[in-house]
């Protein structure tokens, strides 16, 4: 069957649904706005690729795909019962690609699977990239997994539930309520328009499973140390006895670097790596780690494989004792664009992994070294993509709700409940995220949202992570930001269209971490609503003007203030605003690629002194 034909045919014989107390979507639309990956999506092979680049096993499943689906209006898991819709997962409900197109608070999802035979005698671990907000699973009637937040990975054990052999019921209970919930939900919101956009509720990363040893690694926690010469590898297992951890760095071409050994749940173990190659956006070089649990008599349990990248960075003065961003020791500045991560046929979720890997592509194509991920978590394969390509990451932590229809100025803190959740999905994201070697910067709040004990928050995630820098409120001079609290390691201006012109900061680095928005609508390419923008231009050429006036005001503060770093508003278009480089669509690249990134070498050749200190 023709792709186009399978994708398009699932939706068309699954949904779009109604029910009573859901919420239909775009029913005024006339066709989907589809992107080049639409077509692309094969029901029966749904991202396909292994989702876990950095703990690899040998033997694995997906469990994407077709399955039972709807509204939940009964709270009894429906155990034994045929669901009334289809939904291909992990494409979340109110997205074209999941073929419902519609949002429900609560949602049963449903499918059965087998083991294969030659897993016997192993353990079963389920894994959910991620489900919004609120997940309960049961296999064949035990409830095996439950999990709060819609932005981390989880796992449950499923051995002991299983039956001897044949199918076996998987049920997953979804609830989320979008901003009507005491969670982190970034840019999600219930009526969409503007700044705002539709949610991605439910299963909206790849679900799977893996048999591992009754002895096995569950994390690696791979830390460069380029001042020391090595490779600090943590290795997180359970069912551990007397085994040990053999771990085994390589280079490229397979040569082996480092060899050395680690207890299992017990300190770093440092791998002496002299004349290490760096990882940096021009050579983002990874080196290949390997890793084995053995036992006493020498038998091999476990076995993964990974990645790391060499690589630092921090705060230097430069020659006017201005705090500015180093990357490997080097003063570097960072340029990129502002990426929400949404897709018009899958919403949260990149309709194929080639479409994921396009945005970040595309990005260095046109010159940028960084990206900032604006309130939102990508699958883990958006990262891997990002370390082979080489940009550099600044993360976000998704907001808790805001009203941003409220004057400026501080709102009143969030509830209890909902700092105990920002906190504790905060500390699992780190966690989750902790090995990548492109994340140089974590954003705790942006402009206000959600925003509480700011000082507090950053000192925590610094003593989490204490090897990245922490901007803990970026535009912290706008909006409904608290007042500058002096914490973390940037002072982060937001100005539109800008660029904005902070003074120098004796103990952090200044940036703009956000300006520009300067909009073209291309006819054809739109999401339904009105087009809006900071500014709106008429042309193509009148687009790369402006964007151009913006970047010689752009080159004054980097001369006078010693700006270290600049994003740029936004990658592409997303829902109403069309600000982007792109088109939502991402059919429409809206400058020239030669002059985009002429400009853009400009700013980092700016921004970097040329003795790199």
């Amino acid at each position: 069957m023709p792709l186009v034909a399978g994708i398009l045919g699932f939706v068309l014989a699954v949904g779009p649904g109604a029910n009573a107390d859901s919420r239909p979507l775009e029913e005024s639309k006339p066709e989907p706005l589809t992107t080049p990956w639409t077509a692309d999506v094969d029901p029966d092979a749904v991202l396909p690729e292994y989702p876990r680049p950095q703990l690899v096993r040998a033997q694995w499943r997906n469990l994407n795909g077709s399955w039972q689906y709807e509204r939940a209006s009964d709270p009894q898991p429906p155990f034994g019962r045929t669901l009334a819709e289809r939904i291909l997962v992990p494409y979340p409900p109110e997205s074209m690609l999941s073929g419902i197109e519609r949002h429900d608070d609560r949602m049963w999802y449903r499918r059965s699977f087998e083991v294969p035979p030659d897993w016997a005698g192993q353990r079963l671990l389920l894994h959910f990239g991620a489900v919004d907000q609120e997940a309960t699973v049961w296999v064949n009637g035990q409830r095996v997994a439950t999990h709060q937040g819609g932005y981390t990975a989880f796992q449950a054990d499923i051995t002991d539930a299983l039956r001897g052999s044949g199918p076996q019921e998987l049920i997953v209970g979804a609830v989320d309520r979008n901003e009507r919930a005491p969670y982190p939900v970034g840019k999600q919101r219930d009526d969409p328009g503007g700044i705002l956009y539709r949610g991605s509720s439910g299963i909206w990363q790849t679900v799977w499973m893996e048999p591992v040893p009754q002895a096995s690694i569950d994390a690696l926690e791979l830390e460069p140390d380029v001042a020391g010469e090595a490779l600090r590898v943590r290795v997180r297992a359970t069912g551990v006895t007397e085994e040990r951890a053999e771990i085994v760095v390589r280079s490229r071409d397979g040569t082996v670097r480092a060899r050395g050994e680690a207890v299992p749940n017990g300190d770093p173990s440092a791998l002496s790596l002299p004349g290490a190659r760096l990882w940096t956006p021009e050579d983002p070089y990874l080196y290949d780690v390997t890793v084995r649990l053995v036992e006493p008599d020498g038998a091999v349990g476990d076995k993964v494989s990974s990645y790391a990248g060499m690589r630092s960075i921090e705060l230097l003065s430069d020659d006017a004792g201005r705090q500015r961003i180093a990357l490997n020791g080097k003063i570097t500045y960072q340029h990129g664009p502002l990426d929400q991560g949404y897709w018009p046929d899958g919403g949260y979720t990149a309709p194929t992994d080639e479409a994921l890997r396009f945005d970040l592509e595309q990005t260095k194509k046109l010159g940028f070294n960084m990206i900032r991920k604006h309130v939102k978590v990508e699958p883990a394969r958006w990262y891997y993509w990002a370390d082979r390509l080489g940009l550099l990451v600044w993360q976000d932590m998704p907001s808790l709700p805001v009203t941003l229809d409220d004057p400026p100025g501080p709102q009143p803190p969030p509830g209890e409940r909902a700092q105990r959740n920002f906190e504790r999905e905060l500390a699992d994201l780190i966690e989750q995220l902790y090995s990548v070697p492109s994340i140089v910067a974590w954003v705790p709040f942006n402009e206000g949202w959600g925003e509480f004990d700011t000082a507090r928050v950053s000192d925590w995630v610094k003593w989490i992570d204490p090897a990245r820098l922490v901007d803990a409120n970026s535009g912290v001079n706008c909006c409904h930001s608290h007042p500058d609290s002096g914490a973390g390691d940037i002072y982060d201006d937001h100005t539109y269209v800008g660029p904005g012109d902070p003074d120098p900061d004796p103990d952090r680095a200044i940036v703009d971490g956000e300006y520009g928005g300067l909009g073209l609508v291309v006819p054809g390419h739109l999401w339904p609503g009105e087009p809006q923008a900071y500014e709106m231009t008429e042309s193509r050429v009148a687009l790369l003007r402006r964007y151009r006036e913006l970047t010689d005001d752009l080159l004054g503060v980097i001369g006078a203030k010693g700006l270290s770093a600049s994003v740029y508003t936004q990658l592409t278009d997303v829902e109403n605003e069309v600000n982007g480089l792109f088109s939502y669509d991402r059919r429409v690249r809206k400058f020239d690629e030669s002059s985009l990134r002429e400009v853009n070498s400009t700013i980092l050749d700016a921004g970097t002194p040329s003795t790199g200190s």
